[in-house]
């Protein structure tokens, strides 16, 4: 043991605590050692919060590069703060003995503003932030940052600050923590929060075999579990997760969160395994928060910086969103309310031998006032794949169909059964059908089934491109949006409405949002 095992900290009082922890365990077992302290970028860098600086591993970095270097041995983190993945050639040595995991409120004067609607709250951390707006939506939340010295003396000297949150183990390693202290057991801590990590290099062996004897099984299982739920999730420090695992009766308890960064939204999490029976744990809980809108959220933390690109006048499915490639930035809204009218039962009544269906918005509007048994349609004529689909779901079977109203009209001019025809429409519609129809002596007969309201907003300047889905979303755009972008149409008939406003008009190969999607994914490679 004549090796001298250089232990490498950052130079805050905590870190010097802890790696004097590591120091005493390896001298009590006759190791020599001597600490080297080491200033991290995280230190030096106060003037953002955390997550803005982008860097998960914003105080191991400068730990990492000495030890690659052969200036230390070994490192000594707080695990919280270490990336999931760890740099080539570096590895976990040892997990010390867990201690408190719960964060802690730090108040002035008493907890009476708990109740009150008026509070501000100091942190760091992204995910204490959202969390507590999740507990108390109508508080303000400031950032803190610095060592925990520097940080409750912050809390001192700001009069307007109710309180700021610390990790219990923090403030109470270096004995500082305040009577005016309470755990916050409602909040979920950071993966591995109060655990003490020490890092080596894989090819010594002579200190993996010294820190091995430090090791605390129990929670190392239960940190791994928390580390592996967040890169399953992709977070780090730049996404509100938190996650803690224990163990109690020779079963592993877990319980997970994923939320927004204004706290907004929350995914949780809860799962119970055997002892033993607990390596999928982590994946399982990460698989069941992202197949709840997870992958949706974290992609929306992660583009948060992005300025939007793309602007779509249709919500999108969880399923289309996940189409779009890295840069492309969507966002979506509805830019038209359908309210579904009360038909008549008199169109009805009897046997219709032709039916024009050309939205789906039509079909539900027929099912909303008629059984499918009422609706006894002899030849169902139809525009898009979709709303044909549709239709013989719930219907009956479709004659024909075309991708748009004007191809569909020359269709019937030529092959349709009579002279008559009944259109279930919209109170907003194109002239096409109808007139060509009605120019070829087919009396229409005109149902308003539906009506389309606009109902659309204004986008943000760094959008340069429009997804359009019909006339009436071209026509609600322009009604509060420049006319710079280049808009991508799901159909003909929408193409040509765009074309009135818009010198640059794509249209998608087939009319599906697919294909739309498709159409802007090339577009931006």
């Amino acid at each position: 043991m004549s090796k001298i095992i250089r232990i490498g900290t950052r130079d805050s009082e905590l870190a010097l605590w802890q790696a004097k922890i590591v120091q005493k365990l390896l001298e009590g077992l006759g190791y020599k050692t001597q600490l080297i302290p080491v200033k991290s970028t995280g230190d030096l860098v106060l003037d953002k919060p955390l997550y803005q600086l982008g860097i998960t591993g914003i105080f191991t970095r400068t730990l990492d590069i000495a030890m690659l270097n052969h200036d230390i041995d070994i490192a000594v983190h707080s695990l919280k703060d270490v990336p999931t993945v760890l740099p080539n050639g570096i590895v976990q040595a040892a997990v010390l003995k867990r201690g408190n995991v719960n964060d802690t409120l730090v108040f002035k004067n008493n907890e009476e503003f708990l109740g009150s609607k008026n509070a501000v709250i100091a942190t760091g951390s992204l995910r204490r932030r959202a969390q507590w707006l999740n507990r108390f939506p109508t508080h303000t939340v400031v950032d803190l940052r610095g060592n925990v010295n520097l940080r409750l003396q912050k809390l001192e000297n700001n009069e307007d600050w109710n309180g700021a949150i610390f990790a219990a183990a923090g403030i109470g390693r270096i004995g500082i923590r305040p009577e005016e202290a309470i755990n916050l057991d409602w909040m979920i801590p950071a993966p591995a929060q109060g655990a003490i990590m020490v890092t080596a290099l894989a090819e010594d062996e002579f200190v993996r075999t010294a820190c091995k004897e430090l090791n605390h099984e129990e929670t190392e299982i239960c940190t791994t579990i928390e580390r592996e739920f967040l890169n399953k999730l992709e977070g780090g420090c730049t996404a509100p997760i938190g996650a803690l695992a224990y163990i109690k009766d020779e079963e592993i308890n877990f319980k997970g969160v994923l939320l927004s960064v204004d706290g907004s939204k929350r995914i949780d999490v809860t799962r119970v395994k055997k002892l033993g029976e607990h390596h999928d744990m982590a994946e399982f809980c990460a698989n069941f928060v992202i197949e709840r809108g997870g992958k949706r959220l974290m992609d929306s933390i992660k583009n948060s910086h992005k300025k939007t690109n793309v602007y779509s006048t249709k919500s999108f499915t969880e399923a289309q969103r996940l189409l779009f490639h890295e840069k492309v930035t969507v966002e979506s809204s509805d830019f038209i309310k359908i309210s579904l009218n009360r038909i008549h039962p008199r169109f009805v009544k009897n046997e219709i031998q032709n039916v024009i269906i050309t939205s789906k918005n039509a079909v539900e509007a027929l099912l909303t006032n008629f059984s499918a048994i009422e609706l006894q349609f002899k030849n169902i004529y139809c525009v898009g794949r979709r709303t044909k689909r549709l239709v013989e779901q719930k219907i009956g079977k479709v004659k024909h169909f075309e991708n748009n109203a004007k191809k569909l009209a020359n269709y019937l001019v030529e092959f349709m059964e009579g002279s008559e025809v009944t259109y279930f429409c919209s109170d907003l519609r194109m002239d096409d059908l109808p007139t060509i129809l009605e120019e070829n002596n087919i009396k229409v007969t005109e149902v308003e089934a539906y009506q389309t309201k606009y109902d659309g907003l204004k986008v943000t300047d760094s959008v340069d491109s429009v997804m359009f889905y019909s006339p009436s979303t071209v026509e609600s755009f322009v009604q509060k949006n420049k006319t710079e972008i280049i808009a991508f149409c799901i159909g003909d008939s929408t193409a040509n409405e765009a074309k009135k406003h818009f010198k640059d008009v794509r249209v998608a190969k087939v009319p599906t949002v697919e294909s739309v999607i498709e159409l802007i994914n090339e577009h931006y490679i």
